[in-house]
């Protein structure tokens, strides 16, 4: 499993409509909330085959701006070969990284987490 946090200059909503147009893969869930006070919070969950780990992985990617600011916090899952072991040759990584692609323009802060 691989996280990605990213701080962008959009709000939730446009920021999700951006990644929504351009990821080229099959999205499974959409769920878009406008909340009082100019609050959002969107969810979309993709998902793609990736022939290095035989498997299809799940993308989920949460916006909000209950902080004042927009943070989008993605979690690429299920991305590793077989029941043992636990290790999925980067395709979570490059999962997430067609996100950071899409976003980059807008991002002002990006976490990576292990």
């Amino acid at each position: 499993m691989s996280k990605l946090t990213l701080k962008v200059n959009l709000s939730p909503l446009e920021a999700l409509a951006k990644v929504t147009e351009v990821m080229g893969v099959d999205l499974v869930h959409e769920e878009q909330h406008k909340l009082d006070g100019g609050l959002e919070i969107g969810t979309l969950i993709f998902e793609k085959y990736y022939m290095r780990v035989k498997n299809r992985i799940a993308l989920i990617v949460i916006a909000d701006n209950f902080q004042g600011s927009t943070e989008i916090r993605a979690i690429a899952t299920a991305s590793s070969e077989g029941i043992i072991f636990n290790f999925d040759w980067g395709a979570g990584d490059s999962f997430l990284r067609e996100l950071e692609g899409i976003l980059e323009p807008y991002v002002t802060h990006a976490e990576w987490v292990d």
